[in-house]
């Protein structure tokens, strides 16, 4: 198999930092993959990507050095095939609230006799010649944990085997504590949350991730999250976009940083 540098970090206990594409462009795919990051994750919920645009965008990603992975739209073992078989080596599951949705992604990317997940990498295999060998052991599973109703299932999840990290939404998980959506430092709720998460993962062997910003990078990695995306397509062309013109016209401004 190719090099997973993700896996890697993992492996030697260190924190994984990735960054998140969310527009439909080879070029950005290929820039983010030489970007220094350890991975790179095609956006197929949110973003303004589907998956004719996520098969050249995994092709471009291989031109790196990062882990190409994806966020899959929803927890359907068709689309979370197709997307293993175009090539990403992880995927991104949203909403998963329970040990049986939980178990259902986990069969969606292994193959029997630890899952039901079709045989067919079709495009993948032109860059990994031994992929069925490593593929159960290399694809990484990751459930996004993004709603009340999951930290409250949380050991459960956590349980059920063939988990290899989870991903936490702080959009989506700040709306079920009643926040506004985005990265709630400041409101405890929120913070016990993550603090809950990380040590739910911390007990069960399990890799924390979540969405995150360059800025909050160094917070996130003191509270143990080990998958942290710092940055993204769309909100760094927004922040440099709107510096360049602020300083153009003579005054300061930043983008600011947006939470899928």
């Amino acid at each position: 198999m190719r090099p997973n540098p993700m896996r890697e970090r993992w492996q030697a206990g260190d924190a994984a930092l990735g960054g998140w594409l969310g527009i439909p462009s080879t070029v950005s795919a290929q820039m983010m993959a030489t970007s220094d990051l350890d991975y790179a994750c095609i956006d197929q919920q949110h973003g303004a990507v589907d998956y004719s645009n996520a098969v050249p965008m995994l092709q471009a990603i291989e031109l790196g050095s990062a882990t190409p992975i994806a966020r899959v739209p929803w927890n359907e073992p068709g689309i979370i095939g197709k997307t293993l078989d175009a090539g990403a080596m992880g995927v991104i599951v949203p909403m998963v609230n329970s040990a049986a949705e939980a178990e259902a992604v986990v069969r969606s990317c292994r193959y029997a006799p630890a899952g039901t997940r079709s045989f067919g990498p079709t495009r993948v295999a032109l860059s990994h010649a031994d992929y069925f060998a490593g593929a159960n052991d290399e694809v990484a599973v990751i459930p996004m944990i993004e709603t009340t109703e999951a930290v409250d299932s949380l050991d459960e999840i956590l349980s059920v085997p063939g988990i290899d990290a989870i991903y936490v939404g702080p959009a989506d998980l700040s709306l079920t504590l009643g926040l506004p959506p985005g990265n709630n430092d400041d409101e405890p709720a929120f913070v016990e949350a993550l603090e809950t998460i990380v040590a739910g993962c911390r007990r069960h062997g399990i890799v924390a991730g979540i969405h995150a910003s360059a800025a909050l990078t160094e917070r996130r990695l003191e509270m143990g999250f080990r998958m942290i995306t710092v940055t993204g397509d769309t909100v760094g062309l927004r922040r440099v976009l709107a510096e360049d013109a602020a300083t153009a016209r003579g005054s300061r401004a930043t983008g600011g940083d947006a939470i899928y």
